[in-house]
């Protein structure tokens, strides 16, 4: 079977109602919407979360706490991670996002200290921990910010 060869089932699907088409057609006149209030009116109807004068959910609950629109979302990466590459690597982050180690880089990567690492290697990254700095260097590679 190829995609051009698809069909919905039979019986799967129905043509629309056409509404407005003619009294003998059960849908004429009103077109099924009855025949007054807000909801009959062309462009009536209320908008999203009007729960009719009622106070709304989204007043009721409480907002609590600050979001900054200026926090920094840094793609973690631990040392631990780095293991998979040999002796002499330089690791950038274009090589991290292609082995599958950082999804996508948004205000850029930061290094942690978790786990350990034998490979001498350099490694390029926005932040570095402390502990991940020495570790990197006690290994004999090398911490580089870019």
């Amino acid at each position: 079977m190829k995609l051009h060869e698809l069909r919905a089932p039979e019986g799967s699907t129905k043509a629309p109602k056409r509404k407005g088409r003619g009294t003998a057609t059960g849908q004429g006149k009103t077109a099924g919407r009855g025949m007054n209030g807000q909801n009959s009116r062309s462009g009536g109807g209320v908008r999203p979360g009007f729960e009719g004068g009622q106070m709304p959910l989204t007043r009721i609950i409480p907002k609590r706490g600050f979001a900054n629109p200026n926090k920094k979302q840094w793609a973690i990466l631990n040392v631990e991670d780095l293991e998979i590459f040999e002796n002499g690597t330089v690791v950038t982050p274009e090589l991290l996002i292609e082995n599958g180690l950082v999804k996508k880089v948004i205000d850029g990567i930061k290094v942690l200290g978790d786990g350990e690492i034998s490979k001498s290697l350099t490694v390029q990254a926005n932040k570095f921990s402390g502990s991940a700095v020495e570790k990197i260097q006690a290994a004999g590679g090398k911490a580089e910010v870019i």
